[in-house]
């Protein structure tokens, strides 16, 4: 079998797996083992599709947003640290999603608040960094620490600001909690939309992870490519922040994972991200449901957990190149 084929089996293992996760957070939860057909009749199909169905979907839409996010700042910025998490574009998601609940606006303006925060916390990120001469690495990454930093300190302001009466639900929103996620087909179908739109580009961002100046010799429209890029990546993030909150580290973990096990090819890279993506926060919501129930943890906090330490063991592993 040549690498290929092997890429590709291992592509579809990946969607057996995610299929399996999402399988087992349909049958496991707080309230124990149920499944269609139960003696509980029909407590256990609502249980099922009512409750369990959309959240298990809404945890796989905003982890494949955010690896899809992820993948495409680490080929924009030539930056294997670079996630929307780390660089505040989760932050200025989070900012201008809760602006607009403080308002009281309806759920399409918190969206595209929230991507508008997205874009701007991007923008901001790669102006600051590139100053007077070009970026590095450790720039780009100090500069998006200290923006998200800034914006965590807003949030803060803004939460002081918020009603007693939604204090709670805002908070664990904010780090990352599926209890109360709104219907997940906006977020999947915004999922499927994204990766359709950025799957013909594959070539031309594998040609980019070159250089800029070999992409453009050998006739990849870079700006376009650039910034079209990075629309996808900003909306892919409020989608997911709108979803389930503020997520961190998929957007970091998801593509290095894909590009280990599918290689460099950003035409199996995108969709092993966004399976791999998916599934992490299938199987955090499953932890968070399952671990002390009936209580349930935020999904964020488990994934920071495990997240935080690897991307130290990242930083420590660019150091020493």
């Amino acid at each position: 079998m040549n690498r290929l084929r092997w890429r590709v089996v291992v592509l579809v293992l990946l969607a057996l797996a995610a299929g399996l996760i999402l399988l087992a957070n349909l049958l496991f939860g707080s309230s124990g083992l149920v499944w269609p057909g139960a003696p509980q009749g029909p407590l256990a199909q609502a249980i099922l599709l009512e409750l369990r169905l959309p959240r298990v979907l809404a945890a796989f839409a905003a982890g494949g947003l955010l690896a899809l996010a992820g993948a495409l700042i680490q080929v924009l910025t030539r930056n294997p640290l670079a996630d929307p998490y780390i660089l505040g574009i989760s932050g200025g998601a989070a900012t201008g999603a809760l602006l607009a609940i403080l308002f009281g606006l309806p759920l399409w303006l918190q969206h595209l608040s929230s991507s508008l925060g997205a874009l701007a916390a991007l923008l901001a990120v790669i102006a600051l960094a590139h100053g007077e001469g070009a970026w590095t690495r450790h720039r780009l990454l100090l500069t998006g620490v200290v923006l998200a930093a800034a914006l965590g300190a807003l949030i803060t302001l803004l939460l002081a600001l918020a009603p007693e009466t939604a204090l709670r639900g805002m908070l664990f929103w904010l780090m990352g909690d599926l209890a109360s996620a709104p219907a997940p087909w906006f977020a999947l179908l915004g999922l499927v939309a994204l990766t359709l739109l950025i799957l013909p580009w594959a070539r031309d961002l594998n040609i980019l992870t070159r250089g800029e100046a070999s992409a453009l010799a050998l006739g990849v429209a870079v700006p376009w490519l650039r910034w079209g890029a990075y629309l996808i990546a900003a909306t892919a993030t409020a989608l997911a922040v709108i979803t389930a909150g503020s997520i961190g580290f998929v957007g970091l973990l998801a593509p290095h994972l894909a590009r280990l096990l599918v290689g460099a090819d950003h035409r199996l890279v995108l969709p092993g991200a966004i399976l791999l993506g998916g599934s992490l926060v299938m199987l955090a919501d499953l932890l968070a449901r399952t671990l002390i129930a009936p209580q349930q943890l935020p999904a964020g906090a488990l994934l920071a957990l495990i997240g935080a330490p690897l991307f130290l063991v990242l930083l420590y592993r660019e150091a020493r190149r």
